[in-house]
């Protein structure tokens, strides 16, 4: 039975790891420590826009076997706008991801200094976090190994690992089922809520998700017929992830308190409610989520650098290595030294924002292409969502500018 799950579950596991990461958790922790679960239904549309977006890009990348910024090379044929475009695509992700690779890594220390405290060293003038390089180690030899079948294999059971975490915790807390449906169904914005929104469809409607779903999908899957696995390996895996996501908010609800600003304040404050089990399995979460998304996040940028610059060969090649190494090494350095490159962060953000709009509309536009997909091109229902879509992702992508920009 276990032989044939991983045999099933594909590359929408690392999709659901990759948007599950440190980030995600602690908004999901404000969101319910200040809204309780008025806000669930947000996270429901960001998962319902996600398995639409991470649909069109899977299905672009088993019918072309390619990858989102191979095609972008090749079908945007105007020289300036493509060298903008290529331009943009790499310091939003590629330089995005190195710096956001600090985040991953140092949820991942969280988690497990919940359990076993600090464990900082002093290194001639500098402080160095022991347990951020252990997780880079355990990272780096994830992805040195080059081997697909088995870093899914990994991640899938780190994911498998984070939602049970996730969804004990939430159990234990004995919610309200009805106030929880209600909160699904029923939208709601609470005053001072609408960042908070932004935020969780925000960190869960990741660009570079749409770059790595295409590139890995042609990994495991190369015929048309394998279409209607890719789609229920999608909807299933990105589900699973919202369900966890609304599980940490669901557990976050339950606590009345007004210092918690991370998931390890959250396992603080539900020990003495629910016993210091409830600190474990959110720990033990909060670790997975941090060691998928510190792989998943190198993993994508050397796609999207391999794609953008037209390199070959395959996860071992020297450039693929390079890059994803180059940023593991940036997030390590950053997180061990507990080094907060704040501005630098708000670049990629911005460029993130502008960039989310930009690649959906061209995913959409590529969608439509019958020269790219044949008969597996987007349907008039399918271009009207999308149409939708892309209209929600602009207002979110100039919120999210506005927001670093602190304008309001």
């Amino acid at each position: 039975m276990i032989k044939k799950l991983f045999k099933n579950i594909g590359p929408g596991t690392l999709v659901a790891a990759a948007f599950i990461g440190p980030g995600t958790v602690t908004v999901c922790t404000i969101a319910g420590v200040n809204f309780g679960f008025n806000l669930l239904w947000a996270m429901l549309i960001s998962i319902l826009a996600t398995i639409f977006l991470q649909e069109m890009a899977a299905r672009l990348g088993i019918i072309s076997q390619k990858g989102l910024s191979e095609v972008i090379r090749e079908e945007v044929q105007n020289p300036f706008f493509k060298s903008v475009l290529i331009a943009l695509i790499l310091v939003a992700i590629v330089i995005g991801n190195s710096l956001y690779e600090a985040g991953n890594i140092s949820g991942g220390v969280l988690g497990l200094e919940t359990v076993l405290g600090s464990q900082n060293y002093m290194m001639g003038p500098f402080y160095v976090n022991a347990l951020s390089i252990l997780i880079g180690i355990i990272a780096f030899a994830l992805l040195y190994v080059g081997n697909y079948k088995f870093l899914e294999r990994v991640l899938v059971s780190l994911v498998l690992i984070m939602s049970i975490s996730f969804l004990i915790t939430a159990i234990i807390t004995k919610p309200n089922l009805i106030e929880i449906f209600k909160g699904l169904v029923v939208p709601k914005l609470p005053e001072n809520g609408l960042l908070t929104v932004i935020a969780l469809i925000g960190t869960t409607v990741v660009p570079y998700n749409l770059f790595l779903h295409a590139s890995l999908v042609k990994e495991k899957w190369n015929k048309p017929e394998d279409i209607s696995s890719v789609k229920k390996d999608t909807v299933v895996s990105i589900a699973l992830g919202g369900l966890v996501s609304m599980a940490i908010i669901i557990s976050a609800a339950s606590i009345n308190s007004d210092t918690i600003a991370n998931v390890s304040d959250l396992a603080k404050g539900l020990e003495p409610l629910y016993g210091a089990f409830a600190k474990y399995f959110l720990a033990i979460g909060l670790f997975a989520a941090g060691i998928t998304s510190a792989i998943t996040a190198p993993l994508a940028a050397a796609y999207v650098a391999k794609g953008c610059l037209g390199w070959k060969g395959n996860l071992k090649s020297k450039n693929f290595r390079g890059v994803w190494i180059f940023i593991l090494v940036l997030g390590i350095s950053f997180s061990s030294l507990g080094v907060k490159p704040i501005q630098i962060i708000k670049v990629a953000q911005v460029a993130n924002g502008l960039l989310l709009p930009l690649i959906a509309g061209i995913l959409l536009w590529v969608m439509n292409k019958e020269s790219v997909l044949g008969k597996f091109k987007n349907t008039k229902t399918q271009n009207f969502i999308g149409l939708c879509l892309l209209v929600f992702t602009i207002f979110l992508g100039l919120k999210s500018i506005l927001k670093v920009l602190n304008v309001y």
